[in-house]
């Protein structure tokens, strides 16, 4: 038996409280909590009679810690799974640690203002210490460890698939084919056509964000920032066909060098078509991601929060969206005193996801796993206590849930490389 809260009620959260309701065993009670509970209350009915599971649902302010902590202490929570904003991550975490209970979420904190003064400060500090750019990074979370352990407690941190289960892929590549990687490509392409001039697949403020950021990658011990979208390849995706990817920057390529320092060289790639790039430059030009707040008619407003609630919901992409996406790493490195070459990876069909549970393959590849790390904690499968992202975990029962529950991996010996 275990009780556990969802934060959000989004794609992501769908997904995920759809997964842990079919498994009724294990994911007992569960409560969603979200700012908008009309939401949640049409969720819980839509579930009710499908699964064993206690279903209850809370209002929550996911950015004030006496809201949280409020929620924490009446439900008793064993897990918090924070499937929100990311820039909520760090009050969330405070409130778990307060009321002692586990914490997961999908991605790295990132602040809702980027021009925030005293966030700055620490931004402007780390760019210079850590040589690339990215607003979102796993620092300000690991900074909860020692907090954390001393509690018992595990914070699982970006339990998505990338970062998520790129990170378990690379800790599985490692104990059971390599006994050195050198390098490793990240390609996470999207081959879905939704039928819009312009929308995104997941949350548009941190989608956005992410993709106009200026792209970086460690290469021998040193990370190099790159203009944002300016190294472009195509490659061949199976399941999907050619695709043009982009260097970005992303958080998992930071962890994954901290927990295996032996890696020469470490790169994400993403696919985007040159409709959505074109968008998303006009819409960056006229300042449209600007996460300053402005004064419009008296009101305060940001910018790309505005944006956000005229853009097309992510969720709702799901009955029109075909395609399939194909998300893996690929690896170079030494087994048994010769090089090799490796390939992991899941492709995911949309309409089969939409089938299942009423989300595109972008929320389905997310929640399904934010599903299985909370069922590692809760089986005590994985057990070390701290602030730790996903490759710090044996892979191996992570990997074996992922096949089981709709993402099994596919492997190839001999992949063609990126450049």
């Amino acid at each position: 038996m275990s009780r556990v809260i969802v934060i959000g009620c989004g794609g992501v959260a769908s997904v995920a409280i759809h997964k842990c309701c079919q498994l009724d065993d294990v994911f007992t009670d569960l409560c969603i909590a979200s700012r908008t509970i009309s939401k949640c209350n049409k969720l819980k009915e839509e579930l009710q009679g499908k699964t064993k599971t206690n279903i209850t649902t809370a209002k929550i302010d996911a950015n004030s810690f006496d809201d949280l902590c409020k929620l924490f202490k009446e439900y008793k929570p064993d897990i918090v799974m924070n499937l929100g904003m990311p820039y909520q991550n760090l009050v969330i975490m405070d409130a778990c640690l307060e009321c002692n209970c586990h914490y997961l979420d999908t991605a790295a904190y990132e602040p809702e203002n980027v021009d925030d003064p005293v966030w700055r400060k620490q931004y402007e500090k780390r760019v210079k210490e850590k040589g690339f750019t990215a607003y979102f990074d796993y620092s300000y979370q690991w900074d909860y460890h020692e907090k954390f352990e001393k509690k018992g407690l595990i914070a699982l941190l970006g339990c998505g698939f990338d970062p998520g289960v790129t990170q378990a892929y690379v800790a599985y590549a490692k104990k059971h084919e390599f006994d050195r990687i050198d390098e490793i490509d990240i390609l996470d392409c999207n081959g879905g056509d939704h039928g819009y001039p312009f929308a995104t697949n997941f949350n548009p403020e941190i989608n956005l964000r992410e993709v106009s950021s200026e792209g970086a990658y460690y290469e021998n011990g040193k990370w190099y920032s790159i203009p944002a979208l300016s190294v472009k390849d195509t490659y061949d995706f199976d399941g999907v066909g050619k695709k043009d990817i982009y260097l970005l920057h992303h958080e998992e390529t930071e962890s994954i060098v901290k927990n295996f320092p032996e890696i020469k060289r470490i790169r994400f790639y993403m696919t985007f078509g040159e409709s959505y790039i074109r968008h998303m430059k006009c819409l960056e030009n006229v300042g449209m991601l600007s996460t300053t707040p402005i004064e419009y008619e008296g009101i305060m407003i940001t910018p790309i929060q505005f944006l956000k609630a005229i853009l097309p919901d992510p969720a709702s992409l799901g009955p029109r969206t075909v395609g399939k996406t194909n998300i893996g790493c690929i690896f170079k490195g030494v087994k048994d005193g010769k090089e090799k070459t490796y390939y992991i990876y899941n492709v995911c069909d949309h309409q089969e996801s939409y089938k299942e549970v009423k989300s595109q393959a972008i929320s389905y590849t997310t929640g399904v796993p934010a599903m299985c790390g909370a069922l590692m904690i809760l089986k005590g499968l994985w057990t070390k206590t701290g602030a730790r992202t996903v490759e710090e975990y044996n892979p191996d029962p992570f990997i074996e849930a992922l096949d089981k529950y709709g993402l099994p991996k596919r492997e190839t010996y001999n992949p063609v490389l990126v450049k």
